[in-house]
This record gives C-alpha cells, sequence and structure tokens, in this order.
C-alpha cells in the first residue's frame, strides 16, 4: 500500500488489468482479488448482493474519471441494460509487466458472472472464514451458479490460484 491519491490507485487497476475492464462488477472483483493475492491498493471490501464490493474504489474510479486518468463509457447490453466500459487514458502511465499486470488481467479476461462466483467464494474463506465457501456461494447465487457456471469459476479461481503472487489465494478450489 502506497501514499497514492485513491483515484491513481483506482487507474492502476484498470491499466494493469490490461487498460480495458468491462463492468463495475468486475471492476469490484478484479481489484478484490488483487488484494486477496497481496497486489492490492488497501481498499475496503464488504459483502455486497454481488459479493466483495468497495464503496471506496466505487468513488476512487469516478474521481479518477474527473481527473482523466480513466474513462468509463457507458454501453447498452443486448437484455436493456447498461454496462460500463473503463479504459485507462495516457495520463496514469504504462504498466509494468510483472506478477500484478499478469493477474489483473488474467482475471479481466474471466466471465463476469464466473468471477462473481469465484471472488464471492474467495471473500467467503478469506473474509468469513466460511468452511465451505463454495456451497455458501451457491446458496446465496442460486441464479447464477446455474449451467455449469460455479464448475467454470472453480476453474477460473484453480488458474488464479496457479498464478506468482505476493500472498497465496486461500486454497477453496
Amino acid at each position: 500500500m502506497t501514499d497514492k491519491p485513491n483515484r491513481q490507485k483506482a487507474a492502476e487497476i484498470v491499466r494493469d488489468a490490461g487498460g480495458e475492464i468491462i463492468g463495475r462488477t468486475r471492476l469490484q472483483k478484479v481489484a478484490y482479488l488483487l488484494d486477496l493475492a497481496g497486489f492490492g491498493e488497501g481498499f475496503r471490501f464488504e459483502y455486497h448482493h454481488y459479493g466483495p464490493y468497495s464503496d471506496e474504489l466505487a468513488d476512487a474510479v469516478r474521481m479518477a474519471e474527473a481527473f482523466d486518468l480513466v474513462h468509463e463509457e457507458e454501453r447498452r447490453a443486448n437484455w436493456g441494460g447498461a454496462y460500463s466500459v473503463f479504459t485507462s487514458t495516457t495520463k496514469i502511465g504504462q504498466p509494468a509487466i510483472n506478477d500484478r499486470t499478469r493477474f489483473a488481467a488474467t482475471a479481466a479476461r474471466i466471465d463476469s458472472i464466473e468471477l462473481e462466483l469465484a471472488a464471492t467464494a474467495a471473500y467467503l474463506a478469506a473474509a468469513e472464514k466460511c468452511p465451505d465457501p463454495w456451497g455458501e456461494t451457491e446458496r446465496r447465487k442460486p441464479e447464477k451458479a446455474t449451467g455449469g457456471r460455479i464448475e467454470r469459476a472453480k476453474d477460473a479461481y484453480r488458474r488464479l490460484r496457479a498464478l506468482p503472487t505476493n500472498t497465496p489465494l486461500p486454497p477453496i478450489a
């Protein structure tokens, strides 16, 4: 953790994830998993409906946009809802190629619902010391844990655990 402003920390998450993160939920989950892996920026996370969530991060990304460190474009989804696409600007600089950027980019490429399931299970294991985080994730998110998604989320989490990190992810997969 550094003394950087939160807006810069949020912008660096987007930059380090490959310069683009699609969706507010994905941004939150990538940031949480970075934190859990020891690459985080010190944002505080709590459990919300979509899993680990940080009000500080939500505020920071708005400030990052105000300072032209990231750009947020709202788009319409096929089903009629809206989603955001966050892109880093040249003001934040180029990312280094290191374990953090590889981890962030890998997490950002995971399907958004599968990433939400994986981050939720990780949060339940790490923050709530839940003895069966995958089962509890399925219980809390029955509509999302269907159609093979929970198995794909477990596979995605195993891939993240296999990457070099500063702190090992909890062995839940």
